[in-house]
C-alpha cells in the first residue's frame, strides 16, 4: 500500500503550484479549445482514479484530504470530458477564492507529507 505521506509529498506541491500558476495566468481561460479541455479532463480523470485506487480512506484524519482530492479530481475530469465546450472560469472573485482555498489545502497536505511530529503515531 502506498502511504498517505508519500502521496501527500506528490499531491500537495502539485496542487499548490498548479493553483498558484492558474491564479497568475487567469487570462488564459478566456479562450477555450474543446479538444484541449477534453484531453485535460482525461488526464484529471486518470489521476483521480489512480489516487482513489490506492488511497480510498474515509477516516477522521488529515489523510481524508487525499481521498477527497482524488474524488474531486476524477469528478472534475469527467465534467471536462463530457462538457468540453462549457465556459471556463474567468477572472471572478469566486474563482480567485476557490484557487486560494485549494492553494492553502495544497500547502497543508505538503506540510503533512514532509514534516512529522515527534509523537506522530500516524504511520499512514
Amino acid at each position: 500500500m502506498i502511504h498517505s505521506r508519500q502521496l501527500a509529498q506528490i499531491i500537495g506541491p502539485t496542487l499548490s503550484l498548479m493553483t498558484l500558476s492558474e491564479m497568475i495566468n487567469l487570462s488564459i481561460w478566456e479562450s477555450n479549445i474543446p479538444t484541449v479541455t477534453y484531453l485535460n479532463g482525461v488526464l484529471l480523470f486518470v489521476g483521480g482514479i489512480a489516487i482513489i485506487r490506492v488511497h480510498n480512506y474515509w477516516i477522521r484524519s488529515w489523510i481524508i484530504l487525499i481521498t477527497m482530492i482524488g474524488w474531486l479530481t476524477a469528478i472534475l475530469g469527467l465534467l471536462r470530458m463530457f462538457f468540453p465546450t462549457a465556459n471556463q472560469a474567468g477572472e471572478k472573485l469566486s474563482t480567485k477564492l476557490l484557487l486560494t482555498i485549494l492553494f492553502v489545502i495544497g500547502l497543508f497536505v505538503t506540510l503533512k507529507g514532509w514534516y512529522r511530529t515527534k509523537n506522530s503515531a500516524d504511520k499512514s
